[in-house]
């Protein structure tokens, strides 16, 4: 019996560059979307010696391919996978969920170490082992805990828990003296490999906060901790607060050169948009002034269209030398009152004056 490669596990392997939603990547198969409806469990799972096991019916392994083909409901492929698990996170549920999807019917055992393993075996933990055993109590793919399990898994101990299979990462887990504490169950055919999720594990977070303890020590520090609670000396306290008080300084001056900034940014934008305004108004003006005054404006031609009207209504009109000349026939002539004597004439109307005076003296007569 061959145990089941990684190809066939639906296994969610995360990178550090991976994109996508949780650092998925293309590899990953991200399910479709699916109705609304609720798909969690409304109890944490129970703990191992809280559930009842009928020990009347006989312990017999299901193989690898019956396991594959499906079980009946009644018999569920019982998977088991054991950690630490300090400071639960996300490398820890996608592991569990691996492992609940190894098989069409998986029954999830969970084993969970003590402090007092932990801490001979790998080092001082976060949490302590009961945190711990909550934590993976409240994980969704879990249907049982174990708590205190062992270090190295024992044949009695495959035996009282009726497990199939094992699951874990396919990295040799040196310890206890062993080059690998799983070499037995793969010897045997019961180990079931999983994927490591990448850019998260335990060890990475300590790493993460140790790094930046300055940070979070002033972090917790403001958040009303004391320094005995964090073991920060008194130096380190008013340090810390020094350090505090210089940043607040530091994040004032900050937003005033942003908004300095911004200010003069508008001022610019305002003055821009003015010059163009200007430019535009002053070309539209320099087109209409040379539109009126200019060599071709229309003040030029208004002047000429004005003197030639004036030209024309001061200077007489000329008959046509061609039309035949009419000779004016004399006007009666104008008699003073009280006075038989004419106004005087001009010479060039003496002829004329003559005849109208004998004409005037022979009226008198018949008078």
């Amino acid at each position: 019996m061959e145990p089941p490669t990684s190809s066939r596990l639906n296994s969610r392997k995360r990178r550090k560059d991976g994109s996508g939603p949780n650092g998925a990547t293309e590899l990953d198969g991200i399910p479709p979307k699916m109705s609304r409806r609720s798909l969690g469990l409304r109890e944490p799972a129970p703990f191992s010696d809280e559930v009842e096991i009928d020990y009347s019916k006989p312990y017999i392994r299901v193989t690898f391919e019956e396991a594959m083909r499906g079980t009946p409901l009644d018999r569920p492929v019982r998977v088991y996978a054991d950690g630490i698990f300090d400071l639960f996170h996300s490398g820890h549920a996608r592991a569990l969920m691996q492992a609940k999807n190894l098989f069409p019917n998986t029954y999830l055992i969970v084993g969970v170490c003590s402090d007092e393993l932990t801490h001979n075996f790998k080092g001082f933990t976060v949490m302590n082992e009961n945190e711990r055993y909550d934590a993976v109590q409240h994980c969704r793919y879990v249907d049982e805990v174990v708590r205190n399990a062992p270090w190295t898994l024992t044949p009695e101990f495959l035996a009282e828990h009726r497990i199939d299979f094992v699951a874990h990462d396919d990295i040799p887990y040196s310890s206890a003296g062993s080059d690998d504490v799983y070499k037995h169950i793969k010897e045997a055919g019961m180990f079931a490999p999983t994927q490591r999720t990448e850019g998260i594990s335990t060890s990475d977070i300590i790493t993460r906060i140790v790094r930046d303890y300055d940070v979070y020590a002033r972090r917790n520090l403001q958040r009303g901790y004391t320094a005995k609670e964090l073991n920060v000396s008194f130096i380190n306290e008013k340090k810390y607060h020094l350090q505090e008080r210089v940043d607040k300084v530091k994040k004032r001056v900050k937003d005033v050169e942003e908004k300095s900034k911004e200010f003069v940014q508008k001022v610019e934008e305002k003055s821009i948009d003015l010059i163009q305004k200007w430019e535009e108004k002053s070309r539209e003006f320099i087109g209409n002034f040379l539109e009126m005054f200019g060599p071709e404006g229309a003040l030029k031609h208004m002047l000429k269209e004005g003197k030639g009207r004036m030209l024309q209504a001061i200077s007489p009109k000329q008959s046509p030398s061609s039309s035949p000349t009419h000779d004016r026939s004399p006007s009666p002539s104008f008699r003073w009152p009280f006075s038989t004597k004419t106004p005087p004439s001009s010479p060039a109307n003496r002829s004329r004056n003559e005849s109208a005076v004998t004409y005037d003296i022979s009226e008198d007569e018949e008078d």
